[in-house]
């Protein structure tokens, strides 16, 4: 199965992502990932993007294209993807098809976890992390036992994401309708669309994610 996991920033992508990869052993293709590992490898590609990011500008359509392509040509035919961040826009999108087709591969399934916006700044301003061991906890939804102990390590040092605030919440949200909710018409049209409560629980996202891929 090759699938397209779509939502803004926080709307639970990475976890469900890291599940399917456990459950289904599948592929998560997170083109962020992605291009650091490949700058850090000093690929070709890499050192192209780079070059890019160096100059402070935005990397191509065609460089995220080149990662996609090496990474599909590097996995066994059999093991399925999960396209995480990737397409963004339509152009990326008629990219996606061509590499696929390239390697024998089609898409199944294009899943939008669905948001409510106030809530989804609820949810992200909220959050804060052990800065020892990275335990995740929020404000409001789940607190330390102890106020102040992380329940993990014991730690008392926490730290919140320096972009977790409303203002940029609401902006990566307009940015996510605006270039990327576009581009699921195109994949409507052949009915391959399906649509999670993505502020459901954790548990819940998954079992509606179960249900979709079966």
């Amino acid at each position: 199965m090759n699938i397209i996991l779509l939502g803004p920033p926080g709307a639970g992508k990475g976890t469900q992502a890291a599940r399917l990869v456990d459950h289904y052993k599948m592929r998560q293709l997170s083109t962020g990932d992605m291009l650091r590992a490949a700058v850090k490898a000093g690929t070709p590609v890499g050192l192209q993007a780079k070059a890019v990011m160096e100059r402070g500008e935005l990397v191509s359509d065609e460089i995220v294209s080149a990662l996609i392509d090496a990474e599909l040509e590097a996995m066994p035919p059999e093991q399925g993807a999960i396209f995480d961040g990737y397409p963004r826009t339509k152009p990326q999108a008629a990219s996606l098809e061509q590499i696929l087709a390239r390697h024998g591969r089609k898409l199944d399934h294009v899943i939008e976890l669905e948001v409510n916006e106030d809530a989804l700044v609820d949810r992200i301003t909220g959050r804060y992390t052990c800065a020892n061991c990275g335990t995740g906890y929020h404000d409001r939804y789940h607190q330390p036992k102890v106020a102040g102990v992380c329940d993990k390590c014991g730690s008392t040092e926490f730290k919140r994401r320096p972009d977790d605030n409303e203002e940029t919440v609401r902006m990566r949200m307009q940015e996510y309708r605006a270039k990327t909710a576009p581009i699921l018409p195109v994949y409507e049209e052949r009915g391959i669309v399906s649509r999670v409560d993505g502020m459901a629980s954790i548990g819940d996202v998954a079992d509606a994610l179960d249900a979709i891929l079966k």
